[in-house]
């Protein structure tokens, strides 16, 4: 399903958004890690390194080349994320509203 214009425009702009909250959020996670002076700097590299290759493969689910025919995906992903403020999603149409309102009904069961 190829989203609308209006849509993919909206998506696009969420999608920053979203991408840079995503980032400072693994970023503020790591920064307990890089703190703890009671472990080692190897130790803290390591987990650094643990939960940064994490969180790239959800970065990549969420992010990685965006179009049309897997908006809707990825949107998915952003909201199941908690990356969507209250509101932005208001400026998508009904249907992709409707869909992702489905989708936070079926996970919130």
């Amino acid at each position: 399903m190829s989203a609308s214009e209006a849509d993919w425009k909206n998506f696009r702009q969420l999608r920053e958004l979203a991408l840079e909250r995503f980032c400072k959020r693994t970023l503020d996670e790591l920064q307990p890690i890089l703190d703890n002076a009671s472990r080692t700097y190897h130790d803290r590299y390591l987990e650094v390194f643990r939960v940064l290759n994490a969180r790239d493969d959800v970065l990549a689910d969420a992010f990685n080349n965006p179009r049309r025919s897997d908006m809707m995906r990825q949107l998915l992903v952003i909201v199941g994320l908690g990356l969507a403020e209250p509101g932005e999603l208001d400026r998508f149409s009904e249907g992709t509203r409707s869909t992702i309102d489905r989708f936070i009904q079926r996970e919130g069961s």
